[in-house]
C-alpha cells in the first residue's frame, strides 16, 4: 500500500499562480489596444455610411443637409456631428464614450477640414 499523500506541494501551486499572472498582464493591455481599434473603425465606418447618406440626400434634394432623419442611424455609443452644412459641402466628428479618440471626414468644395482630417472624402482619427 502507498502511504505517500497525493496533491501538489505549495511551491507547485506558487509557480502556476506566477505563471497565469504573467500570462493576464500579457493579454490584459493587448485586449484593451483591440477594443480601442474596434471602436475606431466603428466611427470610420460611421463617417463612410454618413458619406452614402449625404450623397443620397443631394441627390434628392440638391443640398447636403444636417438632419438625414432615417437615412443614417449611429452605431450605438458613438455620436456624429454634422457641421458646415453647405450646397456644396460638408463636415462631421464621430466620438465614442469609450475612447479619447475623434474621427473626423469633410466632403466637397464648400467644406471646411475639420480636424484630424486633411484630405476630402478620407476619414481621419486622432
Amino acid at each position: 500500500m502507498d502511504s505517500e499523500p497525493k496533491g501538489f506541494t505549495m511551491i507547485e501551486l506558487l509557480i502556476v499562480i506566477v505563471i497565469i499572472g504573467i500570462i493576464a498582464a500579457i493579454a490584459i493591455p493587448k485586449f484593451a489596444n483591440t477594443k480601442e481599434r474596434a471602436i475606431v473603425a466603428s466611427m470610420k465606418s460611421d463617417l463612410r455610411n454618413l458619406v452614402t447618406a449625404q450623397e443620397g440626400y443631394l441627390a434628392d434634394f440638391q443640398t447636403y443637409t444636417t438632419d438625414l432623419g432615417n437615412r443614417f442611424v449611429e452605431t450605438t455609443g458613438i455620436s456624429v456631428t454634422i457641421q458646415g452644412v453647405s450646397s456644396s459641402g460638408w463636415a462631421a466628428t464621430a466620438s465614442h464614450v469609450g475612447s479619447v479618440k475623434t474621427c473626423a471626414i469633410f466632403y466637397g468644395s464648400g467644406a471646411t477640414p475639420v480636424a484630424p482630417a486633411t484630405r476630402e472624402g478620407e476619414s481621419k482619427c486622432s
